[in-house]
């Protein structure tokens, strides 16, 4: 497993780059603001809701797909654990 940081800002970023096989990731948000993740598209009104300070989530990631990341205001920090190579 490789760990990664990303900074969040309130312009959708992708987080999880495409990868050919099925894979298990951890997402924890470290600061205390509400990330917004999906597809290219994510937004506040639209992506799947984190909450701050909140225990990893796990997410089983189809092949070839993508996760971004958008937050309302400010900046906030995710840790994202993965599978090395992925």
């Amino acid at each position: 497993m490789k760990s990664i940081q990303k900074t969040v800002t309130t312009t959708a970023s992708k987080i999880i780059d495409a990868y050919p096989v099925n894979r298990q990731v951890y997402i924890h948000v470290v600061g205390n603001g509400i990330v917004y993740l999906g597809d290219s598209t994510v937004t506040t009104s639209n992506g799947f809701l984190t909450e701050k300070n909140a225990i990893p989530f796990v997410f089983n990631i189809p092949a070839n797909e993508t996760i971004w990341a958008v937050i309302g205001t400010g900046t906030d920090d995710l840790r994202i654990l993965l599978p090395d190579g992925a």
